[in-house]
């Protein structure tokens, strides 16, 4: 398995494992349309953002995103072929040491709310809800991650 910044043309393959592995959750068609623009992953995104994937045997299995401007993980999405089988705690690891390379003490993300279990093992404190960008009446949980 390798590390690599993601390029534009990149962008339809993460915009597609970010679909599936928001789907993993079994969150019903309908949802699952309403959310597709904020799955989708830009040329211009990929540009402008801190974005890192995971390949195995060329596939991308894998990838995070951060904004570096306001210090928060925006994504980190893995192909459900690879959930339970430790990629996401490699992702970690690997998001945490180029979060101090980027010269980050901490930073925050909003959970889906079926993977705040994993955040917790991995560190990240909940400090409150934030609203959902797609459902407004739906509260993400808001984490804080002390990057050491």
């Amino acid at each position: 398995m390798e590390y690599r910044k993601a390029v534009k043309e990149d962008s339809e393959s993460l915009s597609k494992l970010a679909y599936k592995s928001k789907a993993y959750w079994g969150y019903s068609e309908s949802f699952m349309k309403q959310c597709k623009k904020d799955l989708t992953v830009t040329k211009n995104y990929i540009e402008e953002q801190a974005v890192f994937l995971l390949e195995d045997n060329n596939r991308i299995i894998a990838f995070y995103s951060f904004s570096i401007t306001n210090y928060k993980l925006e994504a980190l999405f893995i192909d459900p072929d690879y959930i339970g089988k430790g990629v996401g705690k490699i992702m970690w690891t690997h998001l945490i040491n180029k979060a101090k390379e980027l010269g980050m003490n901490e930073f925050t993300l909003d959970s889906e709310p079926k993977a705040e279990g994993f955040y917790l093992k991995m560190g990240a404190i909940k400090t409150g809800y934030s609203p959902s960008t797609v459902f407004p009446d739906r509260k993400l949980p808001l984490m804080k991650v002390q990057v050491i």
